[in-house]
């Protein structure tokens, strides 16, 4: 039996002109998450990221925390996110949408969630994604992971990315990936263990780096 610890990126910039990138304290996280897991004794196999630079940037971080000889990743572009400011977007062409809506955090995930239900039931004209693809890329990088040797891999995904591959594990409906989504922290790990024919959830939304002394690490988006 194999672990997956897939981990959400550190703090992006949402905002900013270029969202795909970490904050400083972003990078913090990373750094930080690393030193914890390498308390933990965590020695990955295998690493495999995104290609988001937020991404590339968190498993640099980690990296450096875990103290370990530099490994390259693996590239899968599977594990990428959604484009959600595409989303917004197209769900309200011209626009057309809610002032603050990519720059209010409240504004801005209170229209995701609606955004996401409608995404799933394929009531937006022209996404940058149709959800059933979305769905499908992730599953294919899933069954990457599971064909890697050894009994650990780190992975470096995104939010939206981790609630999907979480929900089809719980056997949850569509639904549920948002719901999932909106609770998990910023660098959080989330632990499946998986054989050939079975994947579990193990443990979610876990901040092994985040204490009493370090609350300033914490962050939603």
């Amino acid at each position: 039996m194999a672990e997956l610890i897939l981990v959400r990126h550190g703090q992006a910039s949402f905002g900013a002109q270029n969202y795909d990138k970490l904050s400083p304290l972003g990078h913090r996280q990373a750094v930080a998450l690393g030193h914890a897991l390498r308390l933990q004794g965590i020695l990955p196999d295998h690493f495999v990221i995104g290609s988001m630079v937020r991404h590339q940037e968190t498993f640099e971080g980690i990296q450096q925390g875990l103290g370990q000889e530099p490994k390259e990743p693996i590239i899968h572009a599977g594990l990428n996110e959604y484009d959600f400011t595409g989303l917004l977007n197209a769900r309200f062409p011209n626009g057309s949408g809610p002032e603050g809506m990519h720059t209010d955090r409240k504004a801005h995930f209170k229209l995701l969630k609606e955004t996401i239900r409608a995404w799933q039931n394929d009531d937006i004209d022209n996404p940058p994604e149709m959800w059933a693809v979305f769905c499908e890329r992730l599953a294919e990088a899933q069954d990457a992971i599971r064909a890697l040797s050894g009994t650990c891999v780190l992975a470096v995904s995104s939010g939206g990315a981790i609630a999907q591959i979480t929900r089809t594990a719980l056997l949850a409906p569509a639904e549920t990936q948002i719901l999932l989504q909106l609770q998990i922290k910023n660098c959080s790990v989330h632990r499946f263990i998986y054989t050939d024919h079975a994947f579990y959830l193990h443990g979610f939304n876990e901040t092994p780096h985040i204490t009493e002394t370090t609350q300033d690490l914490l962050s939603y988006s």
